[in-house]
């Protein structure tokens, strides 16, 4: 039997420029190394943006929910003040239930700002109305007719106001 010839394949032999070859594989690591740094960089990014996309779309649900606490929160601080002083059960109750919630919504984050007797900030503020009085400095709110929230010292809910003019 004849052995099989065997043809000279060029990839197979070495190259003729070994340093030559040697510097253009280290390049190609080189390249390499940077395509991959770049590609974790880029996806650590990524990682990030995710959780911050996230984390709104939390904070959004929250939020839906939050505010219309603040109106029940409203109507039973109403509901006192219609009461006055009155230490009657259903009294008690009402306002054992507005401090639940308040605590609840500290809880989270959410507190009441003051505003009476502060002057007028447009970003904490919504003024309903205007009322003249020469005791007070022009600017300065007279008295809150709904209370302000923030959230995690952001505003939640702008106070409506009286201001002095």
């Amino acid at each position: 039997m004849a052995a099989p010839v065997q043809k000279h394949n060029p990839d197979l032999l070495p190259p003729a420029d070994l340093a030559g070859e040697i510097e253009r594989l280290q390049e190609d690591l080189h390249n390499e190394r940077d395509r991959n740094l770049r590609t974790l960089a880029d996806f650590k990014n990524y990682r990030r943006r995710v959780e911050r996309e996230s984390k709104k779309a939390a904070e959004g649900g929250k939020r839906e929910i939050i505010l219309p606490l603040l109106s029940i929160v409203d109507d039973l601080e109403q509901a006192l003040k219609w009461a006055g002083g009155e230490e009657r059960p259903l009294v008690e109750g009402v306002r054992s239930i507005y401090n639940e919630l308040l605590t609840l919504l500290e809880r989270q984050g959410v507190r009441p700002f003051k505003s009476e007797g502060e002057i007028f900030t447009p970003e904490l503020h919504e003024a309903v109305a205007v009322v003249e009085d020469r005791n007070l400095k022009p600017g300065t709110v007279i008295d809150e007719l709904r209370r302000g929230y923030l959230w995690n010292n952001d505003l939640l809910r702008p106070a409506q106001v009286r201001v002095a003019q």
